[in-house]
């Protein structure tokens, strides 16, 4: 019930706001990376993704053990897991770039972060399902990629059923593309890191 929908919707939330919340102060946090030695410093963002990533699959593994308890079985969907994840680690990584390359300019950036991840945690159906929320407000929480992976993520481990077609379609090509794009900026932002730190 409730219990193990909250606890996916949590694990997925705290998966995205511990990458994004971390961004933005990435390179500020290491400035002799930036000054002192050639570092390859996309490497920063890829290393706060998978920490975040070890911590999520942590908890899913209690969730796991939850589920057993509560309903005596995990659904065999559970394997798909990964699929419905590749978009969601893509747009964590992607965003991390972006964040950690703007940090370095925009100073009161870890606050705005901050200020916004909460806000957010109440748009992305992470304490409700989507279906309990009226017809008319549902397409408008589609179009938050949050709350679109939470569902996702609930319907393969919770509900039993496989991700939507259109959700890993659409998800994967766009998160490569986000990821691709993020990571361009990033290394034109990083020419002027030295300048700034």
């Amino acid at each position: 019930g409730f219990a193990i929908n909250l606890f996916t919707g949590l694990i997925v939330f705290n998966l995205i706001s511990e990458c994004i919340g971390k961004a933005p102060a990435l390179i500020l946090g290491q400035p002799n990376y930036v000054t002192k030695i050639v570092f390859p410093l996309e490497l920063l963002g890829a290393t706060a993704v998978a920490a975040s990533c070890f911590h999520a699959i942590a908890s899913l593994v209690v969730l796991a053990g939850f589920e057993l308890i509560a309903t005596g079985t995990i659904p065999i969907t559970a394997v798909l897991l990964p699929l419905v994840w590749l978009p969601l680690i893509l747009g964590c990584l992607g965003g991390c770039w972006l964040l950690s390359a703007l940090g370095v300019y925009l100073r009161d950036l870890p606050q705005f972060v901050n200020v916004s991840l909460s806000i957010l945690m109440f748009l992305s159906a992470v304490f409700y399902p989507l279906s309990a929320l009226p017809d008319a407000w549902q397409p408008i929480m589609n179009l938050n990629p949050i709350a679109g992976a939470i569902e996702q993520t609930r319907r393969v481990l919770v509900s039993g059923h496989p991700p939507s077609f259109t959700y890993t379609a659409l998800g994967i090509p766009l998160g490569i593309a986000w990821c691709e794009a993020s990571f361009m900026l990033f290394q034109r932002a990083r020419r002027g890191f030295a300048d700034v730190i």
